[in-house]
């Protein structure tokens, strides 16, 4: 089993700079795209960013310039650094993995998510 822990979300002002962060855990073998997809109240769930094992990214053109993702390979992390936040920013945030198992195929999971609100 594989677990997705999101962390870093708040309450920020527009204008203002956030870090969210995904720890993956369990049994990992090897962990392909790791992605940040987003959910505000009435929308469907929209990708934001990914990235690869050997670091190519891609960008939502609503954060493209704002919104920077990396990962660590060796701790099973992605972040996502943002600044010059929005209130169309605003949603809960999601951390999703394409992770294999010991043994298994390549399946996605997703995380629980973290509420970003950007509110003055």
């Amino acid at each position: 089993q594989v677990q997705l822990v999101e962390s870093g979300g708040d309450l920020v002002q527009p204008g203002g700079s956030l870090r969210l962060s995904c720890a993956a855990s369990g049994s990992i073998r090897s962990i392909a795209l790791m992605a940040w997809y987003r959910q505000a109240p009435g929308k469907m769930r929209e990708l934001v960013a990914s990235i690869f094992s050997g670091g190519i990214s891609n960008y939502a053109d609503s954060v493209k310039g704002r919104f920077t993702v990396s990962r660590d390979n060796a701790k099973n992390t992605v972040s996502l650094q943002m600044s010059s936040l929005k209130p169309d920013d605003t949603a809960v945030y999601y951390c999703k993995a394409n992770v294999a198992s010991d043994g298994g195929p390549y399946r996605i999971y997703w995380g629980q998510g973290t509420q970003v609100t950007v509110s003055s």
